[in-house]
């Protein structure tokens, strides 16, 4: 099987969580087989390291510093795992792109990435993608290191991808979902006359 690809495509900042990866991204690519992409912008500490171990690393990790449109679409559709540690993310459409091009996320428990994406669950089988919780750089290391070991098993990554590509994100669902709850609302409410 082919070597797996983790992505990133952010801001260079550190509400997106980089200095989770500047802790353990060099330990990651010694214990674990795979190649690491990422394009984004920002802090020049940000851009230096990923210059840096993009230098150190040439054949297993690209940094391109700079944002393109067209570039970031062909990330998403290419790698197998997209990475999101963010240390606060009102929303996120990072994670929600790369499920629709049915790369994997791996992202930390908050805001809009605790609303979209749902750890892997060995025994259910639920899931779509793998989270932690605590904004912390071993965490996320093993975190990593778990999707990466579930990687291999083919049925196992095939219902993550699937689960992640059909998943309605749009506002027609969210729409549907608030009206459900007003009309259960006013039901109780014209039961429940005072």
């Amino acid at each position: 099987m082919e070597r797996p690809i983790i992505s990133m495509v952010t801001r260079l900042t550190k509400q997106k969580g980089l200095e989770l990866i500047q802790h353990v991204l060099e330990e990651l690519l010694w214990t674990e087989d795979f190649q690491f992409v990422l394009l984004g912008t920002g802090e020049y500490e940000f851009e230096n390291f990923f210059r840096h171990v993009s230098y150190k690393y040439g054949n297993r990790v690209s940094a391109t510093i700079g944002f393109d449109e067209a570039f970031a679409h062909r990330i998403y559709a290419g790698s197998d795992i997209f990475l999101m540690p963010s240390k606060f993310e009102p929303c996120g459409l990072g994670q929600m792109i790369a499920m629709k091009y049915g790369t994997v996320p791996v992202v930390r428990e908050t805001g809009g990435l605790n609303d979209t994406v749902f750890s892997y669950d060995e025994l259910t089988g639920d899931g779509n993608g793998f989270t932690f919780k605590n904004f912390n750089a071993h965490d996320m290391m093993h975190t990593v290191k778990r999707a990466l070991a579930y990687y291999p098993q083919k049925e196992v990554w095939d219902k993550l991808i699937y689960r992640g590509m059909v998943k309605d994100f749009s506002w027609a669902q969210s729409a549907y979902r608030y009206n459900q709850l007003y009309e259960e609302l006013r039901s109780r409410s014209e039961t429940h006359v005072f």
